[in-house]
């Protein structure tokens, strides 16, 4: 049975929760400082039981993925132990909040929408053509002036190259299905679309910079993790935002590859 989205109350204290629990992600994974971090997750999940049960439940199954990934660093590595390590977690973190919502809650608040029956408007069809331009303009000089490219390890053969690329993209995918369609979607239900979509972009932000996008990152990464979701909004596509993802990621790989290895794919401009 479809679940009917909760009109958003105009009750202030139900954002103290919310704002409890993005903190608390931003203290697991942007400053990694899990003493802080675990307790305001409680705190989060205290006070909405105290303020609104049904924004409770479903910041429960935000707060499992959070917590769940916080169980075991995301930085970047591509040796096979870590590359099943880290995609055992990310598997786990989004299929928990969805198993509970489908069997124990008996809803479909968590849904993953490929396609929707919209046409996308020009301006959105031109998007997909802009990202790949913009990554090739942007991400070679954030990494290699910022130094950022650092916190990837440097690749030295083919097996680490192909494992890169599938964890890269196998990373990008994740974001939208948690970020989006998990945080974003469960957020959207109790607040309204600007304040849902600035809760999700702490929480998004403050992993990317535990996966390496450090220095000045977040003036990068925030604005998009934004821009993900007010698409999402309007688009109600993960297969839009999935593409939009994965073109921008796909500059993301050649670019930290170049960085480590300035004579491979010279064909940015910094």
């Amino acid at each position: 049975m479809q679940t009917e989205m909760i009109v958003p109350a105009r009750r202030p204290m139900k954002l103290i929760p919310a704002v409890l629990l993005a903190a608390s992600a931003l203290c697991l994974f942007g400053l990694m400082q899990p003493l802080a971090g675990y307790p305001l997750l409680v705190a989060a999940l205290v006070t909405a039981i105290l303020i609104d049960r049904d924004l409770a439940k479903d910041l429960f199954l935000i707060a499992i993925g959070i917590g769940i990934v916080s169980t075991t660093s995301v930085e970047a590595d591509v040796s096979w132990p870590s590359f099943f390590r880290i995609g055992t977690v990310l598997l786990l973190a989004v299929g928990a909040p969805f198993l509970i919502d489908r069997f124990v809650y008996r809803r479909k608040a968590i849904t993953f929408p490929w396609r929707s029956r919209e046409k996308k408007t020009k301006g959105e069809i031109a998007y997909l053509f802009a990202v790949p331009l913009l990554g090739w303009a942007i991400l070679p000089f954030y990494f290699i002036r910022s130094g950022a490219y650092e916190n990837w390890p440097v690749i030295s053969d083919a097996g680490e190259l192909g494992r890169f690329f599938v964890g890269v993209n196998a990373v990008g995918t994740w974001d939208e299905l948690f970020f989006i369609c998990t945080c974003f979607a469960l957020l959207r239900r109790h607040f309204p679309v600007w304040q849902a979509n600035l809760l999700q972009a702490v929480i998004f932000v403050s992993f990317l910079w535990e996966l390496g996008y450090r220095s000045w990152g977040p003036l990068l990464t925030f604005p998009f993790a934004l821009l993900q979701g007010y698409l999402f909004s309007k688009t109600r596509s993960l297969g839009y935002i999935l593409a939009v993802h994965l073109l921008f990621d796909a500059i993301v790989f050649l670019a930290i590859v170049h960085a480590h290895h300035r004579d491979w794919i010279p064909i940015f401009w910094y």
